[in-house]
């Protein structure tokens, strides 16, 4: 991130570079909290000058006070993490409809259970209501207890550890879905609502699998 015209300041610029490459999380939480940095750091800057400090000196003499880019980048990161847990859990409560859709659809397929590829099909679906579910109710818990209760309880800090590992697994379980939802396609009369629940599942899968690996990168930074 580089400052804006009038702002610049090269002690100042190679500081937050350092942050910016040290951490990870969500991108909009990570620009903001670096943007943070850089204004706390600007204002410092700006201070010293009042004080008659030249330039060049009045930046370094902000980046000292501020501390290492390595001591603040532990503090940093946890909040980060927690973001990106959030981030996570968000993603798997907004994919729950999709996959109530998808259970919908795979279960209303040839409903009469006249062969045996409906009722495959119709075992995809169970297999669909319990990943919307083990992905509904985890991450509701996590938004709640990042949320409105952190102010009142403490934040576990197994919790993004917690939420990328869940999340994780309903991807791994989605991407079987898949799988059991294309072969099913393929010899169905109904084919076309299976094919569909199928691109729905697999939709899901995609925006679960790289916040969960994301989420997990996270935990391992903060353990």
């Amino acid at each position: 991130m580089s400052a804006p015209a009038g702002r610049r300041s090269g002690p100042v610029d190679a500081y937050v570079a350092a942050l910016a490459a040290a951490l990870h999380g969500p991108a909009r939480a990570k620009a903001r909290l670096l943007e943070e940095m850089r204004d706390g750091l600007e204002e410092t800057v700006a201070a010293h000058g009042r004080a008659g400090v030249p330039p060049e000196e009045a930046a370094r003499q902000a980046v000292r006070e501020f501390g290492s880019p390595a001591q603040l980048v532990p503090s940093c990161q946890r909040e980060l993490t927690m973001a990106q847990a959030r981030h996570t859990a968000r993603a798997a409560l907004l994919v729950a409809p999709f996959l109530i859709a998808c259970w919908y659809a795979a279960w209303t397929a040839d409903a009469d259970g006249a062969s045996f590829l409906p009722r495959s099909a119709q075992l995809v679906a169970v297999h669909l209501a319990g990943l919307a579910i083990v992905a509904a109710l985890p991450a509701a818990a996590a938004l709640a207890v990042t949320g409105t209760l952190a102010r009142r309880l403490p934040t576990p800090d197994a919790l993004p550890t917690a939420v990328g590992w869940t999340v994780t697994t309903v991807s791994v379980a989605m991407a079987v879905a898949v799988l059991a939802l294309a072969a099913a396609s393929v010899l169905a009369a109904n084919w076309p609502v299976l094919a569909f629940a199928g691109v729905l599942a697999a939709v899901s899968h995609a925006g679960l699998a790289g916040s969960a690996r994301a989420c997990r990168r996270c935990a391992r930074l903060t353990a």
